[in-house]
């Protein structure tokens, strides 16, 4: 009476997703690569299990926002020491690390849960369009940022 109860691992296969940012929105991009890492893309979606894919983010370097953002956005992060809160401009984060822009926007979209960490390790940012071996894994591209099942699922609602 040893039976599998519930989804099998060969109902979590993991996809691999390319995406490239270039002259993107932070926040649009990041909502979708959201989507895709916890799984909401997927018929079999469940809050409570890990059942998303990787995403592979090229370009970080060409990513926009909209408005003022670019003058006004600020990344603080805390050393742990008494006096050591540190704050970095967007201009100055853009030049240093493009990726940690993209991670901390993907990062507040995600759950605040135990799930989190797990999912921002199958994230992965390069701030340039060569991403090394991760290039053989890929099967699925979006260029114009929607994800392809949303929108054909979208088109099957629209005809109906």
């Amino acid at each position: 009476m040893s039976q599998a109860i519930g989804n099998t691992a060969l109902a979590y296969a993991r996809v691999w997703h390319h995406v490239d940012a270039s002259d993107r929105v932070l926040g649009k991009l990041a909502e979708r690569i959201a989507i895709v890492l916890m799984g909401k893309h997927k018929p079999i979606y469940d809050p409570g299990a890990d059942c998303g894919d990787y995403v592979v983010v090229t370009n970080a370097r060409n990513i926009k926002v909209t408005g003022k953002k670019a003058q006004q956005l600020v990344y603080r992060h805390h050393t742990m020491y008494p006096g050591g809160l540190k704050e970095i401009q967007y201009k100055d984060m853009m030049r240093r690390k493009p990726d940690e822009i993209i991670r901390q926007a993907v990062s507040g979209m995600l759950p605040k849960n135990k799930l989190r960490e797990r999912r921002l390790e199958r994230l992965r940012i390069f701030p340039d369009g060569d991403m090394g071996v991760f290039e053989q894994n890929i099967l699925k591209r979006w260029e114009d940022g929607t994800l392809p099942a949303r929108a054909t699922s979208q088109a099957q609602t629209a005809t109906q």
